[in-house]
């Protein structure tokens, strides 16, 4: 994969490889242990594998679409050394993740007809949500687009908050209300500041109260309608943060947020503590929404455009 090479930086690959280090070790450490003393891929190394990608969080039914896949190839060469299961694991989930991931980005950066661009972010507490939308609106500014943001999480006022201090070290504008608030209200008061301000980028950030469904899809369907008395058709993308070291617990948030609203893209947040990282291909897989983003360390350049070419090089090195 040397075409790779001028795709991200060196710095940023090597970050990338240091924060998935937890995963791969693990996952590899699993997969010595599935082939040993096994030349060939037979029966019970398949059977191995499936146990090796259930506990590194891919998911059951990605799993199970993997193994399917390699599989069918061993159908066709009855000989198919186990040396070679490491190239064959990685082209097959190199083509899931492109199967959604239909273009890699290498870059922050948004559509050149949207202007302002509203993501809207969505997730429960906890995730790294205020996180991600500092980190994004660090990164877009030093695109050299002006960005502000929504304090639209009016139910907890530590998320107003955090957001604040956020603003405040990225340097940029931050519309917000008392603890309490109308989301909606916000969200409107945003967008027109935004509008006024001749911004490029609106991030709005909104509560994620999952006990209670039906009215957090109420909540997300009302900032959206109120927005579009503004913009009319925000938001552009609605972006769910993930944590990525709950694993399974990440794929039940997905489950319960795309009932909720419409998701449109996704960002795993905490890959660098964990050895959960094989979530992003399951979770990317099942819900055929793309990856946009990864945490892979606590830096605030640390959040990155999610590439899967990349990805699986980093995982596979």
């Amino acid at each position: 994969m040397s075409f790779l090479k001028n795709i991200f930086s060196k710095e940023k690959k090597e970050t990338l490889d240091k924060g998935l280090e937890k995963t791969k070790s693990s996952f590899f450490n699993k997969l010595s242990k599935a082939v040993a003393g096994k030349s060939t891929v037979d029966e019970d190394v398949l059977d191995n594998l499936e146990e090796v990608l259930v506990t590194s969080d891919v998911g059951v039914d990605t799993t199970l679409k993997i193994i399917d896949r390699i599989e069918a190839r061993v159908a066709k060469d009855k000989y198919l050394g186990t040396e070679e299961l490491n190239q064959i694991l990685r082209e097959e989930i190199a083509g899931l993740l492109s199967e959604t991931n239909v273009e890699d980005q290498t870059d922050f950066t948004i559509p050149a007809t949207k202007r302002p661009y509203v993501l809207m972010v969505v997730g429960v507490n906890g995730v790294g949500k205020t996180t991600t939308i500092g980190k994004l609106a660090s990164q877009f500014k030093k695109k050299g687009l002006k960005v502000v943001l929504g304090a639209a999480d009016t139910f907890r006022a530590a998320a107003i908050d955090q957001l604040k201090v956020w603003a405040e070290r990225v340097d940029v504008p931050i519309v917000h209300q008392e603890m309490g608030s109308d989301p909606a209200s916000v969200a409107y008061d945003t967008l027109q500041s935004a509008v006024s301000q001749n911004a490029d980028v609106v991030i709005i950030d909104t509560a994620g109260r999952l006990h209670n469904k039906v009215n957090l899809m109420n909540e997300l369907v009302k900032i959206k309608n109120v927005m579009q008395k503004v913009v009319s058709d925000a938001p552009h993308d609605v972006l769910l943060v993930l944590d990525g070291s709950t694993g399974q617990n990440a794929f039940e948030q997905a489950k319960q947020f795309t009932k909720a609203t419409e998701v449109t893209s996704l960002a795993v947040t905490k890959l660098d503590g964990t050895a959960k990282g094989g979530v992003v291909i399951g979770i990317s897989d099942q819900f055929q929404i793309p990856v946009k983003y990864i945490g892979v360390g606590e830096g605030i350049d640390d959040l990155q455009v999610f590439n899967k070419h990349e990805f699986v090089d980093s995982f596979f090195k």
